[in-house]
């Protein structure tokens, strides 16, 4: 997936399991039938807010359909700061938060000076990342979108 808004790799030790970030998790059907939907929202250290409310589970399925197999997806994100984030897979708008801030869980082992729960992200640093299957990234873009900013 991608993490955004993520921390600053030098202040993390190494005991540290994730970056406190907010993360646009891909991932592909396991070919059983079963919906897995991409472009989801997880929240290492992170709370969002969804439907008007801090979600307070740590990921949130986004409404895309399934990808099986080895095919490319097209993963586009909008995040304008500390206010509207939004999820587009294959030009369809999956998922749409706001006000991502430092809180919740599944980060560990992080220097409590960083955590400061509530602080609203409004940059940080962006990271590709698998967590244990294979994936490739191509035409990555990264386009400033500070104009659009409400």
């Amino acid at each position: 997936g991608v993490m955004f808004h993520s921390q600053d790799p030098k202040t993390m030790p190494k005991e540290q399991d994730w970056p406190i970030s907010i993360e646009m998790q891909f991932l592909a059907g396991l070919g059983d039938g079963k919906a897995r939907p991409t472009g989801n929202m997880c929240s290492p250290g992170t709370n969002v807010v969804y439907n008007g409310k801090i979600e307070p589970n740590h990921c949130i399925n986004s409404s895309s359909k399934t990808y099986d197999g080895e095919q490319w997806v097209r993963a586009e994100l909008i995040v304008l700061g500390d206010s509207l984030i939004t999820h587009i897979i294959n030009g369809d708008t999956v998922l749409k938060y706001s006000k991502p801030q430092i809180g919740g869980d599944v980060a560990n082992r992080y220097d409590p000076k960083i955590k400061i729960d509530g602080k609203l992200l409004k940059s940080g640093f962006i990271a590709l990342q698998s967590e244990g299957q294979p994936i490739d990234f191509r035409n990555i873009m990264i386009k400033d979108l500070r104009q659009f900013k409400k």
